[in-house]
């Protein structure tokens, strides 16, 4: 089906915890064999990854697989700002989504993730004994690591002379705990949000069923999975679980300064959804 436009509809799926309701963009494909569901990466990296998901949505669609993004609340489009989020609200957000796909569109469900939000489909797939296909793009496999991450550009630019890495660490951890948000790279992190995500990491539900396609990014001459992303789906493959894990080569387009694309995986991800449905 080369050549073919999808078609892309945007709503709002109403509910949540803001008035306003929650942004999706469905991109449709003209013969629908099933549909994913996206999770958005964590804050920046969102808005980084926007041309590449959409991108890979419409090769998704002309291979006959629509794509529902919805936005987190207090993400992009959707209602709240950044502040009104919290852990739960958007596994919340991702169940509601799963919801409105299965009873709108025709075909099986999978779920796509990428970066941080593989952590959401994790813990969604935990709290809500949904068994689905997972479509995963560099997951990121420990929440507390990946909010670290992000806690240190807040650290990096207030720190002086007389202070260090460590003690400014302490102190925005202290206002977190103490249930203040932080300000964080132009982002007011609540500690609704910060809480959860430390406590996630990426695994999946005892007995899981389904198959996962999963992918890292890196330099051409780097053929094997980074240590964490090894162990993680050595374990899952010893549960049963039939994993199909890959190292594409490309930039790491979630954090690059100017936007960057990976044709390969979008391609790799396309050639793995037969695996999928």
């Amino acid at each position: 089906m080369a050549g073919v436009i999808p078609r892309r509809e945007a709503f709002f799926l109403p509910g949540g915890v803001t008035r306003e309701g929650r942004f999706c963009l469905l991109t449709r494909a003209p013969v629908c064999r099933g549909t994913l569901v996206f999770a958005h990466p964590f804050a920046e990296e969102m808005n980084k990854s926007r041309r590449m998901v959409a991108l890979a949505a419409g090769a998704f669609a002309a291979c006959g697989w629509s794509t529902l993004q919805i936005d987190f609340t207090g993400c992009g489009d959707s209602g709240g700002d950044f502040e009104d989020a919290s852990w739960a609200a958007w596994t919340a957000d991702l169940h509601d989504a799963w919801c409105w796909a299965s009873a709108n569109l025709p075909g099986p469900l999978a779920v796509w993730g990428l970066r941080g939000g593989a952590l959401v489909i994790s813990d969604w797939l935990r709290a809500s004994g949904v068994v689905a296909p997972l479509l995963l793009w560099q997951p990121v496999s420990n929440g507390r690591q990946h909010l670290n991450q992000f806690l240190r550009l807040k650290a990096a630019g207030e720190m002086l002379a007389d202070a260090d890495a460590k003690a400014s660490m302490d102190l925005i951890r202290s206002s977190l705990q103490a249930g203040h948000a932080v300000d964080v790279a132009g982002y007011r992190l609540p500690a609704a949000l910060a809480g959860g995500m430390e406590t996630s990491s990426l695994s999946l539900p005892p007995g899981f069923g389904a198959p996962v396609a999963l992918f890292e990014l890196g330099p051409p001459e780097r053929t094997e999975l980074s240590p964490a992303l090894r162990v993680l789906t050595e374990r899952w493959s010893g549960a049963n679980v039939s994993v199909r894990a890959t190292c594409v080569a490309g930039p790491a387009f979630w954090q690059t300064q100017e936007i960057e694309l990976c044709p390969a995986l979008i391609d790799a991800s396309v050639a793995a959804l037969g695996d999928l449905a």
